[in-house]
């Protein structure tokens, strides 16, 4: 006798209902202005180069004279000076002179937390996955 299988769960109606929003509009957050928007969107598209990544991340570790990250980088002085000089004009990176050297450190501690967030979030061996089928 063949059994008949039953589906894993009941299709649903994609319409909310108002009471499911009521408590997305309490804990509302302050409205980001699109300027922002487009202000953290080119901040990913900068740091989204796997060797802007990699100075990202030896930079979290602290202030690097920029002959130091073109060594530990294995790349041309020009290389590394051009990825900096982009890094800088999107404000992730900061630099100090002293004297012939120059030192680059992150800007502050969002970028610190960004980069080490994004590398952690990476490196996490599972992942969460809606399997619902809803985007």
């Amino acid at each position: 006798m063949a059994m008949m299988k039953q589906p894993l769960s009941e299709p649903h109606d994609a319409t909310c209902v108002p009471n499911e929003h009521a408590l997305r509009t309490i804990r509302r957050k302050p409205v980001v202005s699109d300027e922002a928007f487009e202000r953290a969107a080119s901040l990913f598209r900068t740091a989204a180069d796997v060797s802007r990544l990699k100075l990202l991340e030896r930079l979290a570790d602290g202030e690097w004279c920029v002959t130091e990250l073109a060594e530990a980088a294995g790349s041309a002085l020009s290389t590394v000076s051009q990825q900096l000089r982009m890094l800088r004009a999107e404000r992730i990176v900061s630099r100090r002179r002293a004297g012939k050297h120059v030192f680059y450190s992150l800007a502050d501690r969002h970028v610190i937390d960004m980069v080490h967030n994004a590398l952690e979030h990476a490196a996490e061996r599972s992942h969460v996955v809606d399997d619902s089928g809803e985007d």
